[in-house]
């Protein structure tokens, strides 16, 4: 039993000098913070509002891209319906965000390169844009294209 005393005695001496030791160091680290926020307080704040404004962006940008999609697309009906947007019409969208010229169009689709200029000016119309690429990133906001 002396034996078990005597260890226990040790212990809690080992944990006293630890726990002594232990204070030191932090009250030595915290007047070593002190200092150094003393002389670097403000490259520290700009710091933390560079941080916080990183994480912002983060998030932000999290929010706001939208999710990957899944092989299975399924185009908007309704937008196409409440646009007039005709079935050949959506087939030259298509085509025209896989970056085919008119020519290449007509020559797809069997029609004159005179038609594709039509349903392209027509797409125009009622998608209101006024370029190519507008056309594109408008039909994939509205979730005519894949």
């Amino acid at each position: 039993m002396s034996r078990w005393l005597e260890r226990a005695a040790r212990f809690r001496l080992i944990v006293f000098y630890g726990a002594g030791l232990a204070g030191v160091a932090f009250l030595l680290e915290w007047m070593g913070y002190r200092q150094a926020m003393r002389v670097h307080s403000s490259e520290f704040y700009v710091l933390v509002i560079a941080v916080l404004f990183a994480a912002l962006g983060i998030w932000v940008g999290h929010r706001l891209t939208p999710a990957a999609r899944d092989g299975n697309f399924v185009p908007n009906v309704r937008a196409l319906d409440s646009m007039g947007i005709s079935a050949r019409e959506n087939e030259v969208l298509a085509l025209i965000a896989a970056g085919h010229s008119n020519k290449m169009i007509a020559r797809q689709l069997s029609i004159s390169p005179n038609t594709v200029k039509t349903h392209v000016a027509r797409l125009f119309e009622k998608l209101d844009v006024a370029s190519r690429t507008q056309a594109v990133r408008k039909a994939q906001m509205l979730d005519l294209l894949p």
